[in-house]
């Protein structure tokens, strides 16, 4: 189906893409990895006509296309999925579906025709909890997957990229999404799929190929590699330590206890954290878990029950208390984008009135690679993001430090330096809550896993626990 050959690419003078090759056959799921800055989106954007080739050539159906403009690539089969999706909120599913390409009868627009034919392919993905009049600002992140998967097959694509499309996905979603993906690849549609997430690549690559510094490191049967083998041709080295060993010392002091505490979403949550221990969160979507730690935070305080040391009623007042959280979402809610790195990690010790530490040792220590103070994080990769996020509270020394999700769209160097960072930060006394919809991180980084349920605590869990021990905590009715 598809036939990139000896694709390269520079930009002002920077080689970003080295004579790369890559197929992908019909009914195949073909996975793209690599570490942020790879080439991935690079030759992925070639693809779709967002950028020209310097070299190389593009074969599908085994004539040769040149695609000037994303049009030209919509028109030839290509379409892209992208981890940001790009739908109008305040339009129906039929509008999205059909955006720039309505339907007209008589001069105007065919609603009716436009709405029976995203119904049939809502139809044929088997999507039954909304249809083609629902506004896509009250779906799911998941059903609004749906919605781009619909537009692509309207657009009749024969190459469908998908670009991280779980990064904001709850367990259950996925496998929602797994199914999808195999309903195009039963079509004879061919799907390139990017992701950092390894268990997915593993559960639904038929192939793999791996780029590394722009260049294509290898191409090889998904069933003929496994995790290990496939990290080291990411990075060139083993992660022995993707999850460091656990602290061998137990837990200190109790730096922070909640006794009964709730609110509109929350009720009767009774959780201790202690100095040097990581306490995982699990749950599915809507369990409660970030409203957890933004109640414990005090950015959606707890208005019954008691908390020590104090009960934060702000944010302001959580920061006082000692508490900082490394939101989920770290472009809207983490860093501002186009000021300089120095300026976002000294966000909360100004907020705090505190002097400012030595920002260039920090970000040394959060491992910002390059570590430069006056880049504007815009630039930087998902993972250098997250850091400058860590670097920033580290700069007022909190003494209980919320993740939620914190390891989420970064590739698995930076997941594990994270990794590293937060065993570090416990080993130091601080009091580690983490949330992840990861299970294999979670088990692999937790001392103990809560689980929620319902806004409420199901159960408690001891590290090493297995998945179906999580899952059933978390799911049972």
């Amino acid at each position: 189906m598809l036939r990139m050959t000896g694709i390269g690419k520079s930009f002002l003078g920077v080689r970003v893409l080295g004579g790369v090759d890559l197929e992908a056959a019909a009914g195949e799921v073909h996975a793209v990895v690599g570490e942020n800055g790879a080439g991935k989106s690079t030759l992925m954007k070639i693809l779709a006509g967002v950028h020209t080739p310097d070299e190389g050539t593009i074969e599908i159906d085994g004539r040769s296309v040149a695609f000037g403009h994303p049009i030209e690539a919509q028109r030839a089969g290509v379409a892209i999925i992208h981890q940001e999706l790009t739908l109008l909120p305040e339009r129906t599913v039929a509008e999205n579906v059909f955006l720039g390409r309505e339907p007209v009868r008589r001069g105007l627009v065919d609603r009716a025709a436009m709405e029976s034919a995203t119904g049939e392919l809502l139809e044929s993905l088997g999507e039954e909890a909304f249809g083609p009049r629902d506004l896509v600002r009250r779906l799911s992140v998941a059903q609004q997957q749906v919605v781009e998967i619909a537009k692509a097959l309207s657009l009749n694509a024969r190459i469908v990229v998908m670009d991280e499309p779980t990064a904001a996905l709850a367990d259950h979603e996925v496998e929602l999404l797994y199914a999808l993906v195999r309903r195009l690849t039963g079509r004879g549609i061919a799907v390139l799929y990017i992701s950092h997430r390894l268990r997915e690549i593993f559960d639904l690559a038929d192939r793999i190929t791996v780029l590394k510094d722009g260049a294509r490191v290898a191409t090889a049967e998904a069933s003929s590699l496994d995790t290990a083998a496939l990290v080291r041709l990411m990075v060139g080295r083993d992660l022995d330590f993707y999850y460091p060993p656990r602290a061998a010392e137990p837990p200190g002091e109790v730096m922070l206890s909640v006794r009964g505490g709730g609110n509109a979403r929350l009720h009767g949550i009774d959780l201790d954290l202690r100095a040097g221990e990581i306490v995982g969160v699990a749950g599915l979507q809507g369990s409660g878990r970030t409203e957890l730690a933004k109640a414990l935070f005090g950015a959606e305080p707890f208005t019954g029950g008691e908390m020590t040391p104090c009960r934060p009623r702000s944010v302001r007042e959580g920061i006082a208390a000692g508490i900082g959280l490394v939101t989920e979402d770290r472009k809207a809610e983490g860093l501002l984008l186009n000021q300089r790195v120095r300026d976002n990690a000294l966000l909360v010790a100004r907020a705090a009135g505190m002097r400012r530490p030595g920002i260039e040792r920090l970000l040394e220590r959060v491992r910002l690679n390059p570590p430069r103070p006056t880049q504007e994080v815009r630039l930087l990769s998902g993972g250098n993001q997250q850091k400058v996020v860590l670097a920033k509270w580290m700069t007022v020394a909190p003494r209980v430090l919320l993740f939620d999700e914190p390891t989420r769209g970064v590739d698995v160097g930076a997941k594990a330096a994270i990794h590293e960072l937060m065993r570090e930060l416990a080993g130091d006394g601080v009091a580690v809550l983490m949330i992840s919809s990861e299970l294999p991180e979670l088990i692999g980084m937790s001392d103990r896993i809560v689980v929620l349920r319902d806004g409420r605590i199901a159960g408690e869990l001891p590290a090493g626990s297995s998945e179906e021990a999580v899952m059933h905590l978390a799911a049972a009715s």
